[in-house]
């Protein structure tokens, strides 16, 4: 019997004994090392390999947590004829698929189940776009933020990297994590809609730098240091605290494509990369500071009169104060392949994080579209927006509250 038969067909019990058997290979494959393996080769599997984040709570997942190393992003487009029933019956299979797998179990009737063991952190994030919203005729349930953003000038978007009705945020510290959870997913999605776009990213890999350093893209810029502080400055800025069940404990999340063009940075000298970005390289502190964290000094001026830290930087125009107003950013560097002629195909997934598009990012989107001067240097070729619905309780689903 077909997986999907198993949850859809309503037949949990038969369900529940293949997860027992599954469960049971899974301790055995687990325990099994290989004759050449070190004491030290098991503890840093154990460390990393074995690291498990919660899948179930009143929040999803994948957004507050410290990032992963390795993210696919996955956009879906809902099939024609596709309602909300069916949503209902997609969606409590993709999230029994990621509640196993980030636990370390491998999927129902998952082929690959040696793959399936070594979560490595592994979150699986849903994010409704406002296609979905329509397609379960439940538009009236949709954040009023989670709409197409407004056109930009400095904007250039691919429809190969823009819209989509159901995003899977899929991260790990392992490639193959990644990359199994993905394959599941899509897998088991097929009836119900089709591949829109994927895009894949990286960031330092675990025990390469420690824990709790800002992330740097490929221009080597620190990325990430305005972000909330852990804790109620983080809270305020991300979830929705109050209103109904599909919208309480929600958060939203706009998903950029962002290409750098790496061959006119290398023209630049490191004075003006570091006026450009307004922060030094080496430190990410802003250039009136020592320091990363150091508020900036916008008023600060040098022996020519002129302000030290430009108008035109990506610090000025990007900078809040207020924690309300403040977004999360969680970016992911790309790199492909380059052109016969060397040049490189580099560039940001940028995701940023927020309680309302309307009120935090698109302020801060329409001042960097107005004259930051990193534009010269990057260019926008995919975006869209979804919203992050509530997360569920053990045999609940995700999204139960929104098509519930």
């Amino acid at each position: 019997m077909s997986r999907r038969g198993l949850l859809t067909g309503g037949a949990l019990a038969a369900g529940g004994a293949l997860a027992g058997g599954a469960a049971i290979a899974a301790t055995r494959v687990g325990r099994t090392k290989p004759p050449s393996a070190t004491a030290a080769d098991t503890t840093l599997a154990a460390t990393v390999g074995g690291l498990v984040e919660p899948f179930h709570g009143a929040r999803q997942a994948g957004v507050a947590t410290e990032p992963q190393a390795h993210a696919s992003f996955v956009a879906l487009t809902v099939r024609a004829g596709v309602d909300r029933a069916a949503l209902g019956r997609m969606l409590r299979l993709l999230t029994d698929d990621a509640a196993r797998l980030t636990q370390g179990r491998p999927a129902l009737a998952d082929t690959e189940a040696e793959l399936g063991l070594l979560p490595a952190r592994l979150t699986v994030t849903f994010g409704f776009g406002p296609g979905l919203y329509r397609a379960a005729g439940v538009d009236d349930r949709r954040p009023a933020s989670v709409s197409d953003l407004p056109s930009f000038r400095i904007d250039r978007l691919q429809p190969a990297w823009s819209g989509g009705d159901l995003l899977l945020q899929i991260c790990a510290d392992d490639a193959i994590s990644v990359a199994h959870a993905q394959r599941v997913l899509i897998k088991d999605s097929r009836p119900f809609a089709t591949v829109r776009w994927v895009q894949q990213g990286f960031r330092r890999s675990p025990g390469v730098e420690p824990g709790g350093h800002t992330q740097r893209n490929l221009f080597g810029q620190l990325d990430g240091t305005a972000n909330p502080r852990p804790g109620a400055p983080m809270d305020t800025a991300l979830w929705v605290p109050d209103g109904p069940a599909w919208l309480r404990d929600s958060t939203t999340v706009v998903v950029r494509r962002i290409s750098m063009n790496m061959e006119t940075w290398d023209l630049l000298g490191r004075t003006d990369r570091e006026l450009a970005v307004g922060r030094r390289l080496d430190t990410g502190a802003p250039l009136t500071g020592t320091a990363e964290h150091d508020e900036p000094d916008f008023a600060a001026t040098d022996a020519d009169g002129l302000t030290v830290i430009p108008d035109f930087s990506h610090l000025t125009r990007a900078h809040v104060t207020d924690d309300r107003l403040k977004i999360l950013r969680r970016p992911y560097n790309y790199d492909g392949v380059p052109t016969a002629e060397g040049h490189a195909d580099s560039g940001l997934i940028f995701t940023s994080y927020q309680a309302d598009i309307a009120r935090q990012f698109l302020p801060i989107q329409r001042r960097l579209a107005d004259r930051d001067l990193l534009n010269e240097w990057t260019t926008p070729i995919g975006s869209a927006v979804f919203a992050i619905p509530p997360g569920c309780q053990p045999g609940g689903w995700i999204g139960e509250q929104v098509l519930g």
